[in-house]
């Protein structure tokens, strides 16, 4: 009884903690305190300013013209792809501490309203475009005018320093100089504007740069400084309906909604826990799509999670184990196979020729493989002749040993009675794997200890070679006699 109410009270303080995090990164984002945005003048030039609440773009520009001897009415300030006009309040354009505004001169004979045309379009907050892909129409309808802009976030998952789901800001910059200089023709309307490089047009405004095409980014919102991109979480959304997660059917402030039609909203932690379980159970779904993937848990129709990042919830040592599997999956349904040696386990790939060979080879390329040779029907090594049939037990511990035990327990069942009568000599039976080649003709394990690739078995006198695990031929000998 003791023991199940202290792990409620575990659960329950860190949802609590989980709450308050969220909570205090989201107030982060809305307090009026006073700001320094780095102002990049050229590549070499950034001009460190601070900010008010109420300081106009104008006031930044009296501010740059001073310092760098240009006239103001010769400077245009551009942020996330749009020209800031002078009454704008900076921080209405979603600017945090130490931000980084582009400052360009204006090319002669060229007005404030040379193309791309400076409309509503091209100069609106950046907020009223994450609005447009953060919310549908009838999410807007539904919830009219109650939203707070401020509180529409989009969601990256923060590899250092956070290393976790956290609210994102975006940007964009030019493709082709990578500065973020360029002047958008249009907002984006959908995700795949946001995630295709170039679907969206602009010019750039660096005078060195002809760049056309855009590119978005992401940056995570609850830390400076910030110089490393953040992967963004498409299906991850600020709760403003209150739906309750399809699992716990608590309402709590992040969600991640699934793409299927009826939009099922699971909380992070049901979506960890569901993550984790499918994981262990190995019921991860490979797609042509979107790779190594889950669907929504009511198995809707076009329900898949459409990025992986999103399976980055689960932690750095689950998260290495999720590609791992997701590895293994694509190279077997690929019609590949892993080595069998104890220690090694590479994942190895058939061409059109070795995929009509029995005879395999563990090829050492940039650090993996082992160079081991072997069958694979019987994965056992290479042999002249057909497979020859292994007891039960040593068949279990060869499949076994192509996959590593993890957290979640071991990827193959055995019954109690079976694994009892295997415990014994289970050791052994890796070490001899490990360090013995069987002979190509009766399978009898042979230790080299030093010497030459040229071996003569003791039981059948078939000399062969090391290397190839083969009958020893001139070609051995020529080849890799030695070494």
């Amino acid at each position: 009884m003791a023991t199940s109410w202290l792990a409620w009270f575990l659960e329950a303080l860190s949802k609590f903690l989980n709450f308050i995090t969220f909570g205090k990164m989201l107030r982060e984002e809305i307090e009026d305190t006073d700001l320094t945005v780095n102002v990049k003048f050229s590549k070499d030039l950034i001009i460190p300013v601070k900010i008010s609440s109420d300081m106009t773009v104008q006031q930044i520009k009296d501010q740059l013209a001073s310092e760098l001897s240009i006239p103001q009415q010769e400077l245009r300030i551009i942020f996330a792809g749009k020209e800031l006009m002078d009454q704008t309040i900076l921080q209405d354009f979603d600017v945090g501490d130490q931000t980084i505004l582009h400052a360009v001169k204006q090319k002669q004979a060229q007005t404030s309203i040379s193309i791309p045309e400076v409309n509503a379009e091209t100069t609106c907050p950046l907020s009223d475009s994450i609005v447009k892909l953060q919310l549908t129409d009838s999410d807007r309808k539904t919830l009219g005018s109650s939203i707070d802009i401020r509180r529409v976030h989009f969601f990256v998952f923060c590899n250092d320093p956070c290393k976790q789901v956290c609210p994102g800001k975006l940007r964009v910059r030019c493709a082709t100089c990578l500065q973020g200089t360029l002047l958008l023709q249009e907002d984006p309307q959908c995700w795949e504007d946001v995630l295709s490089k170039g679907r969206l047009k602009g010019k750039c405004q660096n005078d060195s740069c002809t760049g056309s095409d855009a590119e978005f980014f992401f940056k995570c919102a609850a830390h400076t400084p910030n110089t490393d991109n953040a992967a963004p979480l498409e299906h991850v959304k600020n709760n403003f309906q209150e739906v309750p997660c399809i699992a716990c059917q608590d309402i709590s402030q992040i969600v991640l909604v699934f793409p299927c039609e009826a939009s099922h909203v699971i909380c992070l932690e049901c979506f960890l826990a569901y993550c984790l379980s499918r994981l262990n159970e190995r019921k991860f779904v490979q797609t042509d799509l979107f790779g190594y993937t889950l669907a929504c848990p009511v198995n809707c129709a076009d329900s898949f999670i459409k990025d992986a990042h999103h399976f980055r919830v689960l932690g750095y040592e689950q998260y290495q184990r999720y590609q791992r599997f997701a590895t293994e999956d694509f190279i077997l349904k690929a019609g590949g196979v892993f080595c069998p040696r104890p220690g090694c386990g590479a994942g190895i790939l058939l061409d059109e020729t070795l995929s009509k060979c029995n005879k395999v080879t563990c090829s050492r390329i940039e650090g993996q493989g082992c160079g081991f040779v072997f069958c694979r029907d019987c994965l056992q090594g290479a042999h002249i002749g057909p497979c020859q049939e292994e007891d039960v037990a040593e068949r279990d511990l060869t499949l076994a040993m192509q996959r590593e035990d993890t957290a979640g327990g071991t990827l193959f069942m055995v019954d109690e009675d079976r694994a009892s009568r295997s415990r014994w000599d289970k050791s052994s039976r890796i070490t001899i794997k490990g360090t013995t080649k069987p002979c190509p003709k009766c399978r009898t394990p042979t230790e080299r200890s030093g010497g030459c690739m040229h071996m003569a078995c003791g039981r059948c006198d078939l000399e062969w070679c090391w290397i190839c695990q083969a009958e020893w031929t001139r070609s051995c000998q020529g080849s890799h006699w030695f070494g």
